[in-house]
């Protein structure tokens, strides 16, 4: 009898835990072991894994830094006080961890009539809070510039006498290991360069060579639509080289296929942080253009952070993140209340151009791209767990052709969109590949498939489908529209768990 209550208890207590109403998507599951199953299509593509992005691709958590300097604020403009500060800290010897230390802005306000530079690894800059009663960095004036700029030098430059040509014929997007012709000049560790030049035929069968011309309108040309992605060779087999991160747009040999080549970034800087301001912008009216327009701008910087940071009346952004910006983790931070005219090139709250970023907890007011790549970035890229209200366009791929995003978890009033912008711009196109959007809630939302080159998912959404720039087209992978329940609820933080 005692064996059939227990019994009896069991079956009732797994009817309540099971919830019939959640649901797995058919291209990845959690299996028995806890793991994560991908399910390939039928040219072996699969969603690739997002997990191995921000600061140190995520196996560091953000440090606390010690503060080796504490500054007040001052009457009129602070400017040459923080910078003069900024440089004191620069010329300190970095520690094992490779810092210098924390610069201590004490509360209060801080009027700044220029920008903030830091060029130099170790830095980090804090405040006492991203609230009226924190921090306050006040962008004083009429000038249209960034107020802080974290930016390093250089640029990526080849190795000679590194470069090989990958030998598959076609390698799928998800992928993370494939042949080349010689490895004598690799060794684990390397890092690499994943080179996929573009062809005229691609950009022929991507029909980006039969954009419907208006003034301006510019066509694709191959040579200006070569990737580079950054790698890390984690394994050498033979010929077989893994690497750190997937494969994200497919490498087909009818197109260019694809090359690796060790490379160097001279003049590139690491270990940046940036935590707990709030920044304003001076303005004289709603549609002002000529005062604070970024908050943060980091270029040629590699494991770096901002974290718990608030902007107000920028015309541009919070933080963006440009081509150079690569393993940058943007977390708890919030961008409100723009000031500018609504239209192109501005309002862009939260923007990335980089590679390996993870932008995250985010939100955002009176934006137009709140979460937005630009042309050619190149992924893995994560925005996970954002917020949008009061938007005055979409979010997504913007335009010419980004690869790899995962938008995860997006809450907004507007629209996500990954189509064929066509003419839009000066010949925006196809805005992107193997992107990802995943459990997230919006208005309405167009997802299209490219002519070629891998496929665009969205799975889980809540909101309208739309038809889009053109009705044409074809959509992308759409499954369980309206449907609630799905499982894993969050795609990145699944997969974060899987690869730890």
């Amino acid at each position: 009898m005692k064996f059939k209550i227990i019994a009896l208890i069991s079956i009732i207590s797994f009817i309540f835990a099971f919830k019939p109403d959640n649901w797995s998507s058919k291209f990845l599951h959690i299996n028995q072991s806890g793991h994560i199953a991908y399910n390939p299509d039928e040219k072996g593509n699969s969603i690739p894994d997002f997990s191995a992005v921000g600061y140190y691709h995520g196996y560091k958590p953000i440090p606390n830094v010690k503060i080796v300097k504490v500054i007040a604020p001052i009457e009129g403009d602070n400017s040459a006080m923080l910078q003069n500060a900024i440089n004191e800290v620069a010329k300190l010897p970095l520690n094992s961890e490779g810092f210098r230390g924390t610069l201590f802005l004490k509360k209060g306000i801080y009027k700044i009539q220029g920008a903030l530079n830091i060029n130099t690894d170790g830095i980090v800059i804090k405040g006492e809070g991203d609230n009226e009663d924190g921090t306050i960095l006040i962008a004083t004036g009429d000038n249209q510039r960034s107020l802080i700029k974290v930016f390093g030098k250089g640029k990526i430059k080849e190795i000679q006498g590194t470069r090989t040509t990958i030998n598959n014929s076609f390698v799928p997007i998800g992928s993370k290991s494939f042949e080349v012709q010689n490895v004598s000049a690799l060794k684990t560790s390397d890092r690499i360069i994943l080179y996929r030049p573009a062809t005229q035929a691609w950009i022929h069968d991507l029909k980006m060579d039969q954009i419907f011309e208006r003034a301006g309108t510019n066509q694709w040309k191959a040579k200006d639509y070569n990737l580079s992605y950054e790698r890390e060779i984690t394994a050498i087999d033979g010929n077989k080289i893994t690497i750190d991160n997937p494969i994200v747009m497919q490498l087909d040999q009818k197109y260019g296929g694809g090359e690796i080549y060790k490379y160097t970034y001279e003049g590139r800087i690491s270990n940046i942080g940036i935590e707990s301001l709030l920044f304003k912008s001076e303005y004289v009216s709603a549609i002002d253009e000529n005062h604070g327009w970024i908050a943060i701008e980091m270029d040629h910087l590699e494991n770096g952070w901002v974290k718990e940071v608030t902007s107000k009346y920028f015309g541009y952004a919070c933080v963006s993140l440009d081509g150079g910006a690569k393993n940058i983790t943007v977390t708890d931070s919030k961008c409100f209340d723009a000031k500018s005219i609504i239209t192109g090139g501005r309002r862009y709250s939260f923007n990335n151009d980089g590679q390996q970023n993870l932008l995250m907890n985010l939100e955002t007011t009176e934006g137009r791209h709140d979460f937005v790549t630009g042309a050619k970035t190149c992924g893995p890229n994560v925005f996970y767990n954002c917020k949008a209200r009061n938007t005055h366009a979409d979010i997504g791929s913007h335009h010419r052709w980004s690869s790899g995003t995962l938008y995860d978890n997006i809450d907004t009033d507007g629209e996500i969109n990954i189509q064929d912008r066509g003419n839009w711009g000066s010949g925006h196109g196809w805005s992107g590949v193997t992107q990802v959007v995943w459990n997230s809630k919006v208005s309405g939302a167009t997802v299209q498939q490219p002519w070629v080159s891998g496929n665009n998912y969205v799975i889980g959404l809540q909101g309208k489908q739309l038809k889009g720039r053109f009705s044409d087209r074809l959509n992308g992978e759409w499954e369980g529209l309206n449907r609630k329940g799905l499982i894993p609820t969050s795609l990145y933080l699944a997969q974060l768990k899987d690869r730890k």
